[in-house]
């Protein structure tokens, strides 16, 4: 699937959500915090379960906590200590947009992602 050419939203949506599974993993990166980018060598990376993520924007801007969950279909991540209360009392996790959270310390234990990290760290 190729990147639409068109700029109407309604076809960038489209796309978004008719994209495959190899292209939504690009939906789910997240900006560096400035050491890390020096450290590894790039700006942004996909998020995955276990990396520490501070929140940018909206009703839980500040917040830090490590990632908890990520759902790859709708494109959201759940962060630990991010929820709302529903009109029961109970708490549910609030959905968050990878775009609006920076990562702070990421989980290194897949061999092949501190691999790839440490190759960009090289060039």
């Amino acid at each position: 699937m190729a990147t639409p050419i068109s700029t109407q939203p309604r076809k960038q949506r489209k796309a978004r959500y008719n994209a495959p599974v190899h292209f939504r993993g690009h939906f789910l990166s997240a900006s560096l915090n400035k050491d890390l980018r020096k450290t590894h060598g790039t700006r942004h990376v996909r998020v995955v379960k276990g990396d520490t993520v501070k929140v940018l924007r909206g009703d839980f801007a500040g917040e830090s906590g490590v990632v908890d969950e990520i759902d790859g279909t709708r494109c959201v991540l759940y962060v630990h200590g991010v929820s709302v209360k529903k009109a029961d009392g109970s708490e549910v996790p609030r959905p968050i947009n990878p775009s609006n959270v920076q990562v702070t310390k990421l989980n290194l234990k897949d061999p092949k992602r501190k691999e790839r990290l440490g190759e960009e760290e090289g060039e």
